[in-house]
């Protein structure tokens, strides 16, 4: 999986990069294919925003769903926090559902059985 991280109007942390990566390469255990993923962090000058002035989208493209998160936060990494749990949320929904359940019951299977 190929992470590409673009930032506008702040100075990403140190860490922000590896974090990301680390996070994002966890998603992969849903064998779900996700060929790349765009991490968009942008931030508002604006004082109005406050606690919120830090808005950080994850999109996924690739031969797999198109899943996107947003996130919002007082920095970079808690608003990469709360996209990145948005996409895991979206990856775990789609991998449960794939899931082949069979609802064949004892009863049924003891009449196939005599």
């Amino acid at each position: 999986m190929k992470v590409i991280i673009h930032n506008h109007g702040t100075a990403l942390a140190s860490d922000f990069e590896e974090i990301a990566i680390s996070r994002l390469e966890r998603l992969e255990r849903f064998s779900i294919p996700i060929e790349r993923v765009y991490v968009d962090v942008r931030h508002e000058v604006n004082p109005h925003f406050g606690k919120h002035s830090h808005c950080v989208t994850v999109t996924s493209h690739g031969a797999g769903p198109l899943l996107r998160g947003e996130g919002t936060g007082f920095n970079d990494l808690s608003a990469f926090d709360e996209a990145a749990e948005a996409i895991e949320l979206q990856l775990r929904k789609r991998h449960e559902r794939s899931k082949d359940i069979d609802r064949t019951t004892v009863r049924k299977l003891r009449a196939r059985g005599a």
